[in-house]
């Protein structure tokens, strides 16, 4: 099992706090656009995609990591 601050634990909570802000962020885009806002609610989609298209890589990343630690 991995240590309390092992790097695969470290980097899950990162992980967990990036998915928070992901969420964080449709919210405020939604109200944006809501409101008029298309350019601001385009840039802010824009960021929710880098972050989608992160969340497997990371995911994988930590994957390996963890096998790592067991080893």
């Amino acid at each position: 099992m991995a240590s309390e601050y092992s790097l695969s634990v470290v980097l899950e909570r990162i992980y967990e706090n990036q998915q928070a802000l992901e969420a964080a962020i449709m919210e405020l885009t939604l109200v944006a656009e809501q409101q008029g806002f298309a350019i601001a609610g385009d840039n802010a989609r824009t960021a929710l995609d880098r972050i989608g298209e992160n969340a497997g890589f990371i995911k994988q990343g930590l994957a390996r990591l963890r096998t790592m630690e067991k080893d």
